[in-house]
């Protein structure tokens, strides 16, 4: 992904230089092209936060405020990342994406590290709420394995 929300799952290193083909969208290209809004969910890692990303296949906001409505997609957009450290959100005004809450136990430094690019901070970010029994309970129902809520 990267800082306007675009994101790649299908070449690493460009369609030049391919050096690793995947297995592509799976459909989601549609679904963060069509829908009203989306929301991504990824580890937050370097090396996945990337300033941008070499092949999009998956819009986001392109290169910026006004690209959906140039290249024809007048709706939606992701409107939130969640990760494993933290959420960001997309600005209004310029399409980046501005971190605006942390989870419990993690540092802005932390974040920082993890992302590719100058990350923007909202004027004001929150510790993200610790999940009450009853959230965690239908969480762990769409994560059996633990891999988002152990």
């Amino acid at each position: 992904m990267d800082r306007f929300g675009n994101l790649n799952t299908s070449y690493v290193g460009g369609t030049k230089k391919i050096k690793t083909r995947l297995p592509g969208s799976g459909g989601a290209c549609d679904l963060a092209s069509l829908a009203k809004r989306h929301i991504i969910i990824m580890t937050h890692e370097k090396r996945r936060f990337v300033p941008r990303v070499d092949y999009i296949t998956s819009p986001g906001y392109g290169d910026g405020q006004g690209w959906r409505e140039r290249v024809g997609l007048p709706r939606g957009g992701p409107c939130m990342v969640i990760t494993n450290l933290g959420i960001l959100r997309s600005d209004p005004g310029t399409r980046e994406m501005v971190l605006t809450s942390i989870h419990p136990g993690v540092t802005v430094e932390e974040i920082l590290a993890n992302t590719g690019w100058r990350l923007c901070m909202a004027p004001k970010i929150t510790r993200t709420p610790i999940p009450d029994d009853t959230e965690l309970a239908m969480l762990r129902r769409f994560d059996p394995q633990g891999y988002w809520t152990s």
